[in-house]
Parts: structure tokens; sequence; C-alpha cells
């Protein structure tokens, strides 16, 4: 008679401890499960690798550095390059790994105390990081065709404690964009509020903020090398202003937060940009590909879109979030959120990946 192994002890589960705010204990867990399938259309990646040849030269650079030195205090070399990029001046632009942190220390900047105000639904970021900071947390719904409440948040930005107003463009999860017309009136009325301009997917929609941000020292860009550089493994975001109000985020920014490895990464990538074009041009010309082709089915409806990822409504979101994972494409339900009942997110992918996409969703009743 052979012995079975002894069952394994049970884990004892703790509450937290008393000392964890309870604006903490509150707040769920960022929420996100991932699924393995072959095609992964749930996160708004680009779905091409950073480029072999650039790699390389990223690993080479790598290497040439000293691993045991300290990066530099503020990513300063990295900062200049970015400046140069963008055609801003150095002063003014603050980096951090992913522009998810940069969310965060805009949050302690002028949320603490005050206001985040934004509307629903909104990049689920901007609600988790008001909440366990114990900012007071304003949500104005989106207008039914996506567009902004303008009139609306107008009226709480003269309500409210001034605290920071996000602003999305293309908004997420939606894709749409707005008038600039519609963007500027907010930011006038803003007065003390410190006014984010999220262009985390602008790329894709050919819009660019970075005129509206030099007409107003409380704005400021947010941008990541996440999406159209397709670099999300390397987690890195930057934020463009005038310098005052970079100088005072950077006050936020732990020291030496961006590591050698990343900024040399990032220094290849921004000497050869042409191929962040080449993607986006593809990958807006898929976008609409799917668009098209999904334009008549009987059940489903594709709604525009100008980012990297579009909006499926379909009658019922757990069947058609199940039937697709079964084809093995994984998208986000969003059918839980206000306004987009039924609504499942779904990335652009490679045009084998849309074809996959597209097929399964025309098998969908």
């Amino acid at each position: 008679m052979t012995s079975q192994p002894p069952a394994p002890e049970k884990q004892p589960v703790f509450d937290a401890p008393v000392g964890v705010r309870p604006a903490v204990r509150a707040v769920p867990a960022y929420p996100f499960d991932p699924v393995q399938v072959p095609t992964k259309l749930d996160q708004n990646e680009n779905p091409y690798d950073f480029p072999e040849d650039l790699k390389q030269q990223a690993a080479a650079r790598m290497l040439e550095r000293p691993w045991n030195r300290y990066p530099d205090l503020h990513a300063d070399e990295l900062r200049d390059r970015i400046a140069a990029y963008e055609g801003w001046e150095p002063g003014g632009v603050v980096v951090t790994p992913g522009s998810n942190v940069l969310i965060k220390l805009l949050t302690e900047l002028a949320g603490i105390d005050q206001t985040v105000l934004t509307v629903d639904p909104t990049f689920s970021v901007y609600t988790l990081e008001a909440r366990m900071l114990g900012a007071r947390l304003v949500q104005v719904p989106l207008r039914d065709d996506f567009s902004l409440p303008v009139d609306a948040l107008k009226v709480q930005l003269e309500r409210q404690r001034p605290g920071v107003l996000y602003i999305t463009q293309p908004h997420a999860p939606t894709g749409h964009v707005d008038d600039e017309a519609a963007v500027r009136e907010l930011m006038d009325a803003a007065g003390d509020w410190v006014v984010v301009l999220d262009e985390a997917y602008y790329q894709y929609s050919g819009t660019d903020g970075r005129d509206l941000i030099r007409e107003y020292p409380n704005a400021l860009s947010l941008r990541t090398f996440s999406k159209a550089w397709g670099l999300a493994g390397l987690r890195a975001g930057y934020a463009l202003s005038g310098s005052e109000l970079a100088t005072n985020l950077q006050k936020l920014v732990p020291a030496f937060n961006l590591n050698i490895l990343t900024q040399a990464a990032l220094e290849v990538a921004l000497e050869n940009p042409g191929y962040v074009q080449q993607r986006v041009q593809e990958g807006v010309a898929e976008r609409e590909r799917i668009l098209a082709a999904l334009a008549d089915h009987p059940t489903c409806q594709a709604l525009p879109s100008r980012a990297n990822f579009f909006l499926l409504r379909t009658p019922d979101a757990e069947v058609a979030y199940r039937h697709l994972v079964e084809h093995g494409i994984v998208t986000r339900r969003q059918d839980r959120l206000r306004g987009l009942e039924g609504c499942l997110r779904v990335g652009v992918g490679t045009p084998a990946e849309n074809d996959a996409l597209i097929g399964a969703i025309q098998a969908l009743k």
C-alpha cells in the first residue's frame, strides 16, 4: 500500500492590519484577470513587438552601462531626449515608469483633500487612485454619443473644491474624440484646477494637444511608450507641462525611479521613431477594416473609434465574451459600466488576428 502525500496545510486568512487606511481596504485590486488564449485583444496593446534590430541595439547599449551604479536622479538624459523629440522644454518633462504612476502622483499633487473630476465611464485608474488616496471623486455621465458633457462638467468645476480634472482624448474606453473647442472650453473654465489631458492613444486619432498645453500653465499632457511605441513591457510614460507645474509634480516622483535598462531601450526607440508611424498607419487601417466588415452584423454593433480599440455592443456580453474565448480570442468586458450595456472592448491586432476576430464575431448570433 503506497502512502499518500500529506495534505497541504491550509493557509490562514488574515484581515488587513488595523493600520491600513479604510479607503485602501475598501477599494478592490486593479480589475484584470489574464486569460491564456492565442489572440490577446484585451489590453489595447500594440500587436507588434519592438523591431528585432532595435532590440539588439538596445541590448548592446544596456550591456555597455554599469549596472552597479544608480541611474540619473530624474531620468535626466532620457527627459532631454523626450523634450527634443516633442519640441518641448526639458524642464517641463516628467518621466515615470508608466503613465499610471503619473496618475497616482497627480492625485497626490492635486486630489488629496480636494477633488478628482472625471466622466463616467472613464479609465479605472483615475477612480481607483482617487478612492485610495481619499480624494473627493466626482463623475459626470458622458453624453449618449460619448462626447464630453461640457456644461455639466463646468457646473462641477464651479461647485467643487479645486483639484484635478481628467480629459481623455481619445477617450477610454469608448475611443471617442471631442472637438478641440469643447476641450478648450473646459480648460478655460478650469481656473485653479490642474487639468490633465490624457493622450495615451493620440497617435491613432491624429490629434495632438501640445499647443493647448502651452496656453494653460495649469495643464499637462500624459503620454506613454506602451501603445503606439509597442513598449508596454518596459513601463514608461511622461508628462508635458509648463516648468512650474512640472517642478511640483517632480517633487512626488521617487528618486532614481527609471532604471538604466529601460532608459537605454527608450533612447534607441527615440532615435528610430519611423517604425511607430508605419505601425500606427496599419493599426488605423485595420481598425477601419474591422468596423466595415462588421457594419452589417444582424445583432452586434461595432462602434466608431479613433483609438487602437473599439467597443462591440452585443445582446449579451457574457455570451459574446465566452464565444470569443472559445475561438481563442480574449477581449475586455465593459458591460458593467454606465451606458455600455452589452459592450466588449476589443483591441486591434495583426491582420491575421483581425481576420480571426471578424470571423468569430460574424459567427456570433
